[in-house]
This record gives C-alpha cells, structure tokens and sequence, in this order.
C-alpha cells in the first residue's frame, strides 16, 4: 500500500478515536442559549451587588475618611467619566498591547520549554524542579535585575512578563501531556504516527484541556507582572494604566485610583471569563462534561 494511504488511513483511525467530538447532542435553541448565559451572568451580578454594598458599609462605618476611601457613590462616576476620555483608551491600548505581545512571548517559549521536557526525560530531570521554583517567585523581584539588563524600557516589562508567564505555561503543557491516554499513544503508534504528525493529530489535541488551564495561569502572571512593571518602569510619562495609576496616587485622588484598580479587576475577570469558555468547550468537545 503507497505510503500517503497509509497515512489517510492513520487519519481516518484517529478520527473514531475519542479525540473527536461526541456526535448526537442536539443543537441548543435560543431560549436555552438565553437561559444558559443568564446562569453564567447572575451570580456574577450578584457579587458585584454584595461588593458594592458592603464597601458602601464600610465607609458608611467611618473606618477611614471619605478622602482616604470614599465610597461608590463617589467612585463610580469618576469611573464613568474616565472611560469617556480618549487619554483612558490610550492607556488601556498600550496596557493591552503590552499584555498581549508579553503573553505571546511566554507562549512561544512555553510551549518550546514544555516540548523538550516532555519529550526528553534526562532534561525532565535537570529542569523540572527549576520551573516550579520559577512559578513560585514573585514577579517583582525580577524588576531591578530586569532593568540592570535593559535599562527602563520596554523590554524589561517584557522580560519579566516571560519569565513571570512561560513556566506556568510550559507546565501545563508538561502535564497534559503526561496524562494523555496510554491506548491512545498505543493507537497512534500501530497506526504508524511518528515525530510531527504524532504530536499534531494525538499528542496536542489530546493535552488541550489541561493546557488551557496552564496558559489561563500563565496569563495570570503575566497581568500581575505587567502591572507591577508599569508601577516600576515608567518610560518617558507614557500612558498606561500602570502609569495612571502611579499618577492617582501622586496627586492622592483617591477617586481616579479607586477606579482604575477596578478597571484593572475589570479586564481580568472579563479574560478570566474567555479561558473559562475555552476550557468548558474543549471539555465538552472530547466528551469529559456536557
């Protein structure tokens, strides 16, 4: 038999593996799409309701004055305010632009870390412990040593973010790996996969789930250490919500300090609710939850 049938038909055996979304479940309708994001929105609703209130407590308490921290009557519509100015969408881009690209440093090199370890077990050995002890650093204390190599700039955010990030990352990888199911590896390997192509139609979409779950930590620490790096390096007064922030506190305007701390939990909770998505449709797609 040529050797392409024979690699068709490797394809076509993984195709009735468990890898495949289970087939039968019908199509849900707009009423139960409606219900289903109604389930998912108000309990989050409702915990903004109870933080509201019970920060509105404690002011009301007089635990602090209304200059030090004032309640969300005060708050808020500085907020709303904020977030009509061009000067806030300018920080928040340059935030962003800072994260994602940061993120996608610490991807590509997780993701080459995590291969090399998985595949090669002496390297396991060598540097497996050095990435959990990596995890476990605060990102802040990176920073002096960040800056000594690059000077205030953007590459010592970025240095930062990457090391911050890619252990997680890489560990995620590592682990859902290693739980991938020894008759699906037996599987591939009487069907002939081998190097590249074991890894893209096995290995990878079966280690997916847990995967996500390590890139969703590795983002995690790549927010925090963005955060902590735009609070240390200011370069040249350039906005951004760490600047803003550094900012708010100079002038003790409380208001404007208070409400890019929720912006800051704004953004998190809204890419916490994308990994959280990603996670349950993977999870429902090789059949582990409905």
């Amino acid at each position: 038999m040529p050797e392409t049938s024979t690699k068709d038909s490797a394809v076509q055996g993984l195709d009735a593996l468990e890898l495949q979304p289970r087939r039968g479940t019908a199509e849900r309708g707009p009423a139960e799409v409606a219900r289903g994001i109604w389930a998912a929105t108000w309990p989050k609703l409702a915990a903004v309701a109870l933080v509201l209130l019970a920060w509105q407590a404690v002011v009301w308490s007089g635990w602090r004055s209304e200059w030090v921290f004032p309640g969300p009557d005060r708050v808020l519509p500085t907020l709303f305010h904020e977030i009509t100015t061009p000067e806030f969408w300018e920080a928040v881009r340059v935030t962003m632009r800072r994260a994602f690209i940061g993120f996608a440093l610490a991807l590509a090199v997780g993701v080459v870390i995590g291969l090399a370890v998985s595949q090669f077990k002496p390297l396991r050995v060598a540097i497996g412990s050095l990435i959990t002890g990596l995890q476990t650093m605060p990102s802040i204390v990176w920073f002096p040593f960040a800056m000594l190599l690059y000077g205030i700039s953007e590459s010592a955010i970025m240095f930062v973010i990457v090391l911050g990030a890619a252990p997680s990352i890489a560990g995620g990888l590592t682990s859902g790996i290693d739980y991938v199911s020894p008759s699906l590896l037996r599987a591939g390997q009487v069907m002939g996969l081998r190097g590249v192509q074991r890894y893209r139609l096995l290995i990878i979409p079966a280690a997916l789930p847990m995967f996500v779950t390590g890139l969703k930590q590795g983002w995690a620490f790549a927010w925090r250490s963005l955060m902590a790096g735009e609070l240390l390096v200011i370069i040249n007064q350039q906005n951004s919500i760490g600047w803003a922030l550094s900012q708010a506190r100079q002038l003790n305007d409380a208001e404007r300090l208070l409400s890019y701390i929720i912006i800051v939990l704004a953004i998190g909770i809204v890419i916490d609710v994308f990994f959280n998505w990603a996670d349950r449709s993977l999870r429902r797609r090789w059949g582990i939850t409905r």
